[in-house]
């Protein structure tokens, strides 16, 4: 399986696993699935951290890479085609992070792993 983590649920991952639910942290625990994190989840967590939103999560910014490493994800980078069906979609959610992510999930044809109810109004599968 693919799937594809949402900020908070990367966050989690790192920092605070507990937090994740118990489908969640066996499937990322499992080998054969593909761990992926969009490139504008470390954009997110790096403008948060600046702004104080996310005070502990300094170590993550300076080490993202191997965090990334360590739990045995990669990066999904950004394209073109991410960015402008994140910019298309028509409901009215103004997050750029989640829609960005949310594009991915589409265009990448993976599921999604997040708590988040906002991603409810975007055409994407998920799970936690």
């Amino acid at each position: 399986m693919k799937v594809l983590l949402d900020t908070h649920a990367l966050l989690w991952l790192l920092l605070e696993p507990a937090k994740l639910s118990r489908r969640v942290r066996t499937l990322v625990s499992d080998t054969k699935t593909e761990v992926l994190v969009s490139s504008a989840t470390a954009w997110e967590i790096a403008t948060k951290h600046r702004l104080g939103k996310l005070e502990h999560a300094e170590n993550v910014v300076r080490g993202h890479a191997e965090h990334l490493q360590r739990a045995l994800a990669t990066e999904l980078p950004i394209s073109s085609a991410h960015a402008l069906l994140a910019g298309s979609f028509k409901n009215a959610h103004k997050d750029p992070f989640d829609r960005l992510i949310a594009a991915q999930s589409v265009l990448e044809a993976v599921t999604l792993v997040s708590s988040d109810a906002a991603f409810q109004d975007f055409p994407v599968t998920l799970i936690w």
